[in-house]
């Protein structure tokens, strides 16, 4: 396919910069937010009936007046599927430094640590014409982080080594501690990073550190909703990709069979692959929240449709046509124009009925990035 085809105009007022959220008057009179992780519209769309589910039903199947709201997904599932879920757990990557004797202002942008005994970090920093190897960079005025760059890797990446003698556990507590919530810059150029970001930009069944940005669709679950899975026997399996920056990266060529993903760190362990494939067998859904999921588990199943253990590098890239070879369900945002992930959502639910999706998201004023709106896919 063409990168054109996923191309439309996302007006900005439509593009989420908090979760869903009721704001209310404290004592003071001040503006409080209370976010509702679950309350974010829903969307529910069909493969093989090419059907589209917006508003709740009535006892007789008829739509009500009621929009469904990401809760409602519960409803469309019964005991004995599985949710796959990705654990992987945010941590605070965006840095901001100067040079050293110019104290020009730059942005550091942690993506991993290399070697954790020279404290190497490969980085992305901006604007990065001003950073060259042997350059110092310092993140406090009169603190010890100092680090220095030993290497160009890209046009905007560096390897820096962090000049910080002290044990490893201690260095890693320091250095996030002078972190900021790596959120997209497309919410960082509407409002200013929170406190509050921490809590709201991460899963609440985040365990495995290592992401730079938050596996968006697993934001809507809450404790009170993984609670109701677990009445309803609802199982809940666990993959770990490590989110990297690939879901933002331009796509630069028109055939999209032209276009390479970053490699991002992946485990699928033994429970995961156990679970899974139990459903499978037993003629149950399995259903994939979010796109890094379906990264991953289509990275590590087999030809024989199961899923095997693996733990290493994904770059896998999907986009239409594409056949699944694990899950029968996808829970999804709605994303940006010419993502990565507008295309995974694509090659599952079909070009055709994911882009009316979109069209009708517009048209009825959904939310869209990663703390916008959802849409479930189902093969029915």
């Amino acid at each position: 396919m063409k990168l054109s085809q996923f191309r439309f105009h996302l007006p900005e007022e439509q593009v989420a910069i908090y979760p869903t959220h009721k704001v209310f008057d404290d004592e003071n009179g001040n503006k409080e937010r209370v976010y509702n992780r679950d309350q974010c519209r829903l969307m529910v769309a069909h493969r093989k009936s090419m059907t589209i589910d917006m508003f709740k039903k009535d006892a007789k199947g008829k739509d009500t007046k009621q929009p469904l709201v990401f809760r409602d997904v519960v409803d469309y599932f019964d005991g004995g599927d599985t949710f796959i879920f990705n654990n992987t757990q945010v941590f605070p990557a965006r840095l901001y430094g100067t040079k050293e004797r110019t104290d020009s202002k730059i942005e550091v942008f942690l993506l991993r640590e290399l070697n954790s005994d020279l404290r190497l970090w490969d980085v992305l920093v901006e604007p990065a014409r001003k950073i060259r190897i042997g350059n110092k960079l310092f993140f406090e005025d009169d603190g010890p982080m100092v680090a220095e760059v030993i290497d160009n890797t890209t046009s905007r990446g560096r390897t820096l080594r962090f000049l910080y003698e002290c044990p490893h556990d201690e260095f890693k507590r320091e250095l996030f501690s002078l972190g900021h919530t790596p959120l997209p810059k497309y919410i960082i150029s509407r409002r200013e990073v929170t406190k509050e970001d921490a809590e709201i930009f991460q899963t609440i069944y985040a365990s495995e550190e290592g992401a730079v940005t938050a596996p968006a669709t697993g934001l809507h679950f809450s404790r009170q909703m993984m609670k109701i899975m677990e009445i309803r026997e609802i199982n809940k399996a666990f993959v770990t990709l490590h989110c990297g920056l690939s879901a933002f990266e331009n796509i630069e060529v028109e055939d999209l069979s032209k276009h390479k993903m970053s490699s991002e760190r992946m485990i699928v362990n033994a429970e995961a692959c156990r679970l899974v494939n139990q459903t499978k067998q037993s003629g149950h859904r399995v259903c994939a929240v979010g796109a890094s999921v379906a990264r991953a588990t289509e990275t590590a199943v087999g030809t024989d449709g199961m899923l095997k253990e693996y733990e290493g590098w994904t770059n896998k890239f999907i986009f239409p046509p594409y056949e699944f070879g694990m899950c029968n369900a996808m829970m999804v945002n709605f994303y940006h124009p010419e993502t990565p992930m507008l295309m995974t959502t694509a090659a599952f639910g079909g070009y055709d009925l994911v882009m009316r999706c979109y069209d009708t998201a517009l048209k009825e004023g959904f939310q869209f990035g990663c703390f916008g709106d959802a849409l479930l896919l189902l093969d029915d």
